[in-house]
């Protein structure tokens, strides 16, 4: 073992530096009038190529290295990969942007995130690489007994895993239609071959390397933009140390934009426009007949007068794009009114906490920072991708240390993100906030055309004020090279890195949804005698089929990056947490119980996701069901209600129900085993 990890040491040394040879070479050839597009290209390429050589060099047709990569990974190189793993687009395209956008509310996601680590620590990594197996469903099949919870346990795994792949996806189809100006919908599925090339072949082994080559290309991208924003702004190219005086600078930046005429006028226009749409709403469907009968009447007006033909086709095109009836018109108004109510919002000051209008606002917002914080450690601890990582080292040991060299490489990002947030900020109330219209940068209009920037002047003074410039979180992090005036190799650097971000966990995902459906479904349940060749077979078609369909999903853009992981860690914790904790510490935890706790969990997290968000969404073609936020709780924390309704099912049907026999008593005091030959 010693000779491998000095080789790995070696290898990845080597790859690390001739990356950054390959940048610094890019970087040479901007220079010399290499153009930007053949840049973006080069990266991907690269990037793309190099994750392939590893995915070929790693394949397998051994089931233990397909599905755990033989149990040989080092805890060093396995906390790289669960880095890689774990930082997936949300951490690296959406953190520092929430962060951006809601100030010291985002950092509900730093500790979540981090502290969910603690929990696996602790509470599940020891003792599920004691049991061994392959995945989470084998492990609560053996706890608990029989196949109707190893089935729930694949359906819940399935369910949360697909909801994060497909933001993984929809982030490579961000960076691919940006940086290398291929639509959205077919950078998309571009990015689903990256991810192929890295897992059809080798399975959990070609993941774990691929991974270990990803975090370093993440991290590199994630650092240097602010880095360099850093140099330039405060003459100190450490911005974690630096971040607190530009705060300062934000801070009264933002005392004089906030109160300004300008910025107050925009803000009221905003709330005029959302107050005309709540009127339309209320008065459908007259309003929407009469909407359609005054834009008939303004264009028989304009044909009457020999007005200018674009003038009246501007209007026809105005009355082709009314909705066709008041449910659509009622969707649609509400989409445009709730927009324009959070541009109406006064701005929140990056640093204050629970900023509310009057004690209720305030509440609310500490609530939903709490119950954030929450679900994301408890969903952290119970994502099946994250815990299949700790079956991948040799010892129980090097599961605990793995443990602590993922949090060292993913406190790198993350101890980051917040100067980001506040260097950005920076930037954009510098050099972009009030100056004319007509003289915004280029990357305004590009980052426009994908719909990640919006421009209004709805004051029409011809000034870009703060209240008419929005930005989508996933956009921030993306953009800081070109709002900073970066060589572009430094944009084509960051794509890189997002690439990897979410291409490393959509391998993880893509690996749990088929391991889920190959090995605990038609191994396990249907199939137990069939080969280990046609196993394999099974599982590579799956992870074809189930990949085309997550990139089919994402392309119809279903929502931010970010949102779209919230709610998966709400239902991983509340199908999984309470079963996993309750049946390694609690002998009398039952099968009934367990069943219906996760049955009970899961149904209620998805429930609540469904009825307080999903009402306007025209992709999922479903209308009228958003209802008021129990205790003003938002969806991305459904998790609150799932988990505590998970643990209190399980401890009352354990009770009323017969207690476990004696061969569950035997499992839980096997992998509880404390004496030192068990973990080495």
């Amino acid at each position: 073992m010693p000779g491998s990890l000095t080789r790995l040491q070696r290898y990845y040394l080597l790859y690390t530096g001739g990356f950054i040879l390959f940048v610094v070479a890019l970087a040479i050839l901007e220079d010399h009038g290499m153009p930007p597009r053949w840049i973006g290209y080069s990266f991907l390429i690269f990037t793309i190529s190099m994750y392939a050589v590893i995915g070929i060099m790693s394949r397998t047709s051994d089931v233990s290295e397909f599905y755990v990569a033989g149990r040989r990974v080092p805890a060093f190189f396995n906390g790289m990969a669960t880095g890689a793993d774990w930082m997936s687009a949300a951490s690296f395209i959406g953190l520092a942007g929430t962060l951006y956008l809601s100030g010291y509310q985002g950092l509900a996601f730093v500790l979540g995130w981090t502290g969910g680590f603690v929990l696996v620590a602790l509470l599940l990594a020891p003792y599920l690489r004691r049991f061994g197996e392959y995945t989470i469903p084998d492990f609560l099949s053996a706890r608990y007994g029989g196949n109707a919870i190893r089935m729930v346990a694949v359906g819940a795994a399935i369910l949360a895993s697909f909801v994060y792949v497909v933001a993984q996806i929809y982030g490579v189809g961000v960076i691919t239609s940006r940086f290398v100006s291929l639509q959205f919908e077919i950078g998309v599925f571009v990015g689903l071959a990256g991810i192929l090339v890295c897992s059809f072949l080798g399975g959990m082994r070609a993941v774990t390397w691929t991974q270990v080559a990803q975090y370093v290309i993440l991290i590199i991208a994630y650092i240097t933009p602010v880095a360099i924003l850093s140099w330039s702004v405060t003459g100190n190219p450490v911005p974690q140390v630096v971040y607190g005086q530009v705060l300062q600078q934000v801070q009264q930046m933002e005392g004089r934009l906030f109160d300004s005429p300008a910025e107050v006028d925009a803000r009221r226009l905003y709330r005029e426009r959302a107050d005309e749409y709540a009127q339309k709403i209320m008065q459908l469907p007259n309003s929407l007949v009469l909407e359609r009968e005054q834009l008939t009447a303004k264009i028989n007006e304009l044909k009457a007068s020999d007005a200018q033909m674009k003038d009246i086709v501007a209007l026809e095109k105005q009355r082709r794009e009314l909705p066709h009836d008041p449910e659509q018109a009622r969707l649609r108004w509400e989409t445009a009114m709730y927009a324009a109510a959070e541009r109406a919002a006064p701005p929140i000051p990056h640093a204050a906490a629970f900023p509310g209008d009057d004690a209720d606002a305030a509440r609310a917002q500490r609530i939903n920072f709490l119950a954030l914080v929450f679900c994301l450690t408890v969903g952290t601890a119970a994502l099946p991708h994250v815990l299949m990582r700790y079956y991948t080292t040799p010892s129980v040991r090097q599961a605990r240390e793995s443990v602590f060299w993922s949090l060292l490489f993913i406190l790198l990002l993350y101890i980051t993100a917040p100067a980001y947030a506040v260097f950005v900020k920076y930037e954009v109330f510098t050099h972009l906030v009030a100056i004319p219209i007509d003289k915004l940068p280029g990357w305004v209009a590009a980052w426009s055309k994908i719909g990640l920037v919006s421009i209004e002047d709805i004051n029409r003074d011809g000034i870009l004020q703060l209240a008419e410039l929005s930005l989508n979180p996933d956009v921030i992090v993306l953009a800081t090279p070109e709002i900073a005036g970066m060589p572009y190799v430094v944009s084509g650097l960051v794509a890189a890195g997002g690439l990897a971000a979410a291409l490393s966990t959509a391998d993880g995902l893509l690996l749990t949804i088929t391991s889920a459906l190959s090995h605990d479904v038609y191994y396990r349940v249907f199939r137990p005698q069939s080969s280990t060749q046609f196993r394999l077979v099974i599982s590579k078609s799956l992870l074809l089929v189930v990949a085309v369909l997550a990139a089919t999903v994402a392309a119809q853009k279903p929502g931010t990056i970010l949102s779209m992981v919230a709610w998966a860690f709400s239902i991983a914790g509340s199908a999984f947490f309470p079963a996993l904790v309750l049946g390694i510490f609690w002998r009398r935890a039952t099968r009934a119980g367990a069943l219906a706790g996760m049955v009970v969990g899961l149904s209620i997290a998805i429930y609540y996701i469904f009825r307080v968000e999903f009402d306007s969404v025209a992709w999922l073609g479903v209308s009228g069901l958003r209802m008021e936020p129990w205790f003003q709780v938002q969806s991305t924390s459904a998790g609150v209600f799932g988990v505590l309704a998970g643990f209190v099912t399980i401890i009352v049907v354990s009770l009323f129900t017969r207690a476990p026999e004696s061969a569950a008593d035997g499992f839980v005091d096997a992998i509880r085993r404390s004496r030192r030959r068990q973990d080495t």
